[in-house]
């Protein structure tokens, strides 16, 4: 993982655990590897999925909105004012009453003008009136981490600025229903807006950790396919040359190609968070279904008119885009990646067509290599694996961290801080460490998440970017929970 950017913010040394004068040993920690938690990990993301938990309401009236968003916005940094509250009260301005009311009417199931305009006049109101702070902190610090660790120009030395959506996306906490997901800043760019919006549901502020994870795919994915123009079609062009050069079926080549969007953005959220990406979509995929359905397995149907595909062809695209990287483990981990996939196996559907196992393998193999690995025009010729890999490094860190989230001491835990921090911690590895620890069975994943989400809280706190903007910002609302204590 290629991170080093400006506000970005590394891991301070005081986050890392201490150990009292007297102590000897550290303990031994689970093997993420081996997965033993995964289980208990999918039942808390299910449990979360079912508590019913929302995000604020949205304002009933245009001019309550309008003056919100006009006091909120001081809550921001500078940076997100212009590219985002301003230009969304110039939108609302030129809507006006009538405008506004109309927008709601002609999308009264709220999914798609209306949706989009709440959701960004949503992601200013929670973030500038102190909606859930502590946890909106770390939602930030996460995003931002993944956005600029991809965009920044010291990852894409010699590849030009990115087409749309410099400024990182703003977040906000939604339904339990839609589940992670983005409008990427060229849909934002409908109400006039320059950066990209995140969603997680609302419940995910305190539980459900394997919803975590969906932020690499949702950021470094969706968000960074649509910041060059011509890379989703390059990319679908590579993936359906390379089937069909291994001599997979049309229909197979087809299938992929035509879900590159989601396809992209799985590789992309494992370049981005190595393995952990891969562990989470697995078992954040299972806790959705056992939430749906009752049974807590992957799908091996993908609808013809699903844009996603498979769960079970996505496990192992994502456990084959983890072969790629570049750290020692890489191998060890696919084949157990696979392996827990193979779990859920059956007869497999890729739209209309049933595909045998072994070609899904052999497809999903392919397509990690095309996406990964080809050498594109809207890159100057250069690779996505190029400007984002995982690397002994980002491993390394990870395991230092794992420290800082499992609540564990030990005399060794300031040392494992102290090299952390010189290689460069970020969110997407606060992020990792908390899976690792959580689903390879360390600690239990509620409190490994409330561990997580006060680091990214305090990381972000030191984040340069929005210091600036805490001095300005507006006294919490009275109806916004309290921030919760720091671990």
């Amino acid at each position: 993982m290629l991170v080093g950017t400006a506000s970005a913010s590394p891991l301070p040394l005081s986050l890392s655990a201490t150990a009292p004068v007297g102590a000897v040993a550290t303990p031994v920690r689970p093997d993420p590897v081996a997965l033993a938690g995964l289980p208990a990990a999918v039942e808390e993301a299910r449990a979360a999925a079912l508590s019913g938990a929302g995000g604020p309401p949205d304002p009933a009236t245009f001019a309550a909105l309008r003056a919100r968003l006009a006091k909120a916005s001081a809550g921001l940094p500078a940076a997100y004012r212009r590219a985002v509250a301003e230009p969304l009260l110039r939108t609302l301005d030129q809507l006006g009453p009538g405008g506004f009311a109309r927008l709601l009417r002609e999308d009264p199931d709220r999914q798609a003008g209306a949706r989009l305009l709440l959701d960004v006049a949503q992601a200013v109101l929670q973030r500038g009136e102190g909606h859930r702070a502590r946890a909106t902190a770390a939602f930030q610090e996460v995003v931002s981490d993944l956005y600029e660790g991809f965009l920044s120009a010291e990852d894409r030395r010699g590849v030009k600025p990115p087409d749309h959506g410099v400024v990182p996306p703003l977040v906000r906490w939604g339904s339990a229903e839609t589940g992670p997901y983005t409008w990427p800043a060229t849909a934002t760019a409908a109400v006039g807006v320059k950066a990209a919006v995140v969603s997680l549901p609302a419940a995910n502020a305190s539980a459900g950790l394997l919803a975590w994870p969906a932020l690499a795919h949702e950021t470094a994915g969706h968000d960074v396919l649509e910041a060059d123009v011509g890379l989703r079609a390059q990319l679908a062009g590579a993936v359906r040359e390379r089937l069909l050069g291994a001599g997979m079926a049309p229909e197979v080549a087809g299938y992929w190609a035509e879900r590159i969007d989601e396809t992209a953005a799985d590789v992309l959220g494992v370049l981005n968070m190595g393995p952990a990406a891969a562990v989470g979509l697995v078992g954040y995929f299972r806790a959705m279904n056992a939430a749906a359905h009752g049974r807590a397995a992957l799908r091996n149907v993908g609808r013809a008119e699903d844009p996603h595909p498979a769960d079970i062809a996505r496990a192992y695209l994502a456990a084959e885009t983890v072969r790629l990287l570049s750290f020692e483990g890489a191998g060890r981990w696919a084949e157990r990646l696979v392996a827990e996939a193979d779990r859920d196996l059956g007869r497999v559907w890729l739209g209309k067509t049933e595909v045998a196992p072994a070609a899904v393998k052999a497809s999903a193999a392919l397509v990690a290599q095309a996406i990964a690995r080809t050498r594109l025009p809207a890159l100057e010729g250069r690779a996505l694996q190029q400007i984002q890999d995982w690397r002994d490094r980002d491993e390394a860190v990870v395991a230092d961290l794992r420290e800082a989230v499992s609540g564990r001491g030990g005399r060794s835990g300031p040392g494992r801080a102290g090299r952390a921090y010189g290689a460069g911690a970020y969110a997407a590895h606060v992020v990792a460490a908390a899976v690792y620890e959580a689903a390879g069975g360390g600690s239990e994943p509620e409190a490994v998440m409330e561990r997580m989400v006060g680091v990214l809280a305090a990381m972000h706190a030191r984040n340069a970017g929005w210091r600036e903007a805490a001095a300005r910002a507006p006294a919490p609302r009275l109806d916004a929970p309290a921030p919760a204590r720091v671990a």
